[in-house]
């Protein structure tokens, strides 16, 4: 599978769940409203996606927004027929799906194993018992170990889908959380600060000042350890941050919450800038620094509106950083007089020191 294959989206928000969860309302993060599943509308979506392919690339049909095997088996079947009839075509390569843990038994796996589902991603959001009973999860930690378990065993692409800053969530919490994620060993990991959205219990909860979300800051902070973590350990995160859309962008489904259309950049923004003040601290100091990264991470290293530099030039009294595009250096990491450093190895800065505490 090519690493980055051409996702056709179908959104079934809320179908599926037995519960709402106190940070959900699926109307805000899919812009949709379909209290039924229609086929021939999902057949439409499918089929305006395929004109946006402009050239030959691995193609899945993805089922995301609901809880997939809550469905009734009559409608699970009819969506995977649905998207099956475009893979017996050559139209379209896999199937993937979310679905909550406890939704994922033998008896379910079964039911899809004929269809070509490649992909699965568990929504986990924590591996603390307080916080998934105050979100309203209405599942455990042992029904996401039993979960992943199946699926790998049954050797499907397993992915985990963590959030940070939920009731009774801290940065300890959430670190433990990825640990604990990175002992069951998924192939992928989506990593979601928690937002106050309308017409969720978390607003009701916000509003009484019963729940403080996390700042921007702090969001950055934590989710680029566990960020880190993962990546230390070979795991590949392949979103951090909820995806921005028109409601959300134009604020009118955020109550509260860390919520930043290039939250994902700020992140790694931050991961660059503490990659850099790792080497710096070492080095005997001039007026002029240059750092040699990747061409396709020079943004990252810069910061928004500059804030790295910004940052570095205070915090060091320079009069220049130039930041330098070298195709020599991985886009994981940077090198400043012939000091390489990789994101990974932060782990020793920070994660490891959280551990301990």
């Amino acid at each position: 599978m090519k690493d980055t294959p051409f996702i056709i989206p179908l959104f079934i928000p809320h179908v599926g769940c037995p519960f709402q969860c106190a940070f959900c309302n699926q109307k805000a993060l899919t812009s949709v409203i379909r209290p039924d599943i229609s086929l021939s509308q999902l057949k439409r979506e499918i089929d305006l996606f395929l004109t946006y392919k402009k050239k030959p690339a691995y193609t899945e049909i993805a089922f995301f927004g609901g809880t997939f095997l809550g469905l009734e088996k009559e409608v699970i079947l009819e969506l995977l027929e649905l998207a099956q009839s475009y893979i017996n075509n050559g139209i379209v390569d896999s199937i993937r799906f979310s679905t909550r843990p406890d939704t994922i038994t033998v008896e379910n796996i079964n039911l899809i194993k004929n269809y070509s589902v490649k992909t699965i991603e568990v929504g986990v959001q924590s591996m603390d018992a307080l916080v998934l009973k105050e979100s309203r999860r209405g599942h455990t930690e042992e029904d996401v170990i039993k979960a992943v378990n199946i699926l790998k065993k049954n050797q499907y692409i397993t992915g985990m889908q963590l959030m940070v800053g939920l009731p009774y969530d801290n940065e300890k919490k959430s670190i433990t959380t990825a640990l604990k994620t990175v002992e069951l060993k998924p192939d992928i990991v989506r990593i979601y600060p928690a937002l106050v959205l309308k017409n969720s219990p978390m607003e009701e909860w916000y509003l009484n000042r019963t729940y403080t979300p996390l700042s921007l800051e702090d969001s950055v902070n934590i989710v680029k350890k566990t960020y880190t973590l993962f990546l230390a350990n070979n795991i590949k995160v392949i979103r951090v941050g909820i995806q921005a859309s028109k409601d959300l962008e134009e604020g009118t489904e955020i109550v509260a919450g860390p919520y930043h259309p290039s939250f994902g950049h700020m992140v790694s923004s931050s991961i660059f800038l503490d990659m850099a003040i790792n080497i710096l601290s070492k080095c005997k100091l001039h007026n002029e620094i240059d750092i040699h990264v990747n061409p396709s991470s020079i943004s990252e290293m810069r910061g928004l509106k500059n804030c790295n530099i910004i940052t570095l030039k205070k915090k060091y009294s320079l009069s220049t950083v130039k930041v330098i595009a070298d195709n020599s250096i991985d886009k994981d990491s940077l090198s400043i007089n012939n000091n390489k450093i990789f994101k990974k190895n932060l782990l020793n800065n920070y994660v490891k020191n959280e551990i301990q505490a």
